[in-house]
């Protein structure tokens, strides 16, 4: 598990701090989101205090409901149990005692921007991107056409050339050299870049380039869902490739199944054409059009029409 900091959580929502500074560096361990109005109905059997809690438009309208003695005592117990941190979302003002008891606890209590709804979708996704099991590739993450792509291969292969020049035909950079991955969910691997190399691509002879610089903030994407892996290597005469397109290996991620190609590269071959019209192949698809299968069918229709003229 990942660790992170309410600090860290302020600064990716956009948090502002009403009370309870001191308290910005205690751990997040827990992904998942709690909404305590259970607990200010007084009953807190079920008070998950490992969680961020947050008051939104229900809760914030149940506590006013309360008289002034059960505010004060169910709020201190919402303290005691020491959560990270309270987040209210946009539309709720933030009550006195709350205020007084961040101080007292030094947790902090936090105001978003955000409508309820928002603020627990937006902060869910998050905490699960930064506090996801992650590993890495040794390779380069693009967004080809809305497919997410990693170009692997041995060193000296030319992944990154082949990634520059898809990048000059107007497809986008997510990551180079080391992919970080997280499975968001079963099924979706997210991929991105380790904050120092983000934007940059190391282009043998040249150096390290930064490919918004040269060709613009279209260039260049934070993270992208993986759908397949493309790795590259030297022809070898000896070795038999796929040639139809029938079957598609596949590799897993965490859980999750992602397709696998191997394409022989030669410099007679365009490789960043190659791993395009992977790419755009792949694409198609998922749009209903299977070009091997198509050409499968029609073959054996053939076969057929020949088979009965005989």
């Amino acid at each position: 598990m990942q660790k992170l900091t309410v600090q860290e959580v302020i600064q990716g929502l956009k948090l502002e701090v009403l009370a309870g500074q001191g308290g910005v560096n205690r751990e997040v361990t827990n992904p998942s989101l709690s909404k305590p109005g259970l607990e200010l109905a007084g009953l807190f059997d079920f008070y998950e205090h490992d969680r961020i809690q947050i008051i939104g438009s229900k809760e914030g309208a149940f506590f006013h409901w309360l008289d002034v003695q059960d505010q004060e005592i169910r709020v201190r117990m919402l303290f005691e149990k020491q959560p990270p941190a309270f987040v209210f979302s946009k539309n709720v003002v933030v009550p006195e005692v709350f205020i007084r008891f961040a101080n007292q606890f030094q947790i902090p209590v936090c105001k978003s921007t955000y409508k309820t709804s928002s603020l627990f979708s937006e902060l869910f996704a998050f905490l699960q991107a930064k506090l996801a099991e992650r590993t890495t590739l040794h390779g380069v993450l693009l967004d080809i056409n809305g497919v997410g792509v990693v170009i692997t291969g041995k060193s000296g292969v030319g992944k990154s050339e082949v990634a520059l020049e898809l990048v000059r035909r107007g497809y986008m950079l997510v990551a180079d050299d080391i992919v970080e991955i997280y499975q968001r969910e079963k099924g979706i691997i997210i991929g991105e870049a380790p904050d120092v190399l983000k934007k940059y691509l190391e282009i043998r002879g040249i150096g390290i380039v930064n490919v918004v610089y040269l060709y613009g903030v279209r260039a260049y994407r934070e993270n992208k869902r993986i759908s397949m892996i493309v790795n590259l290597e030297k022809w070898d005469d000896a070795k038999e490739y796929n040639r139809l397109g029938l079957e598609e290996d596949k590799r897993i991620i965490f859980d999750t199944e992602i397709v696998h190609l191997t394409i022989p590269i030669t410099e007679a071959r365009n490789t960043a054409t190659l791993v395009e019209a992977a790419a755009n192949d792949y694409k198609s698809k998922h749009l209903g059009y299977h070009s091997a299968n198509d050409f499968n069918d029609a073959l054996n229709n053939k076969i057929k029409q020949n088979a009965k003229k005989e």
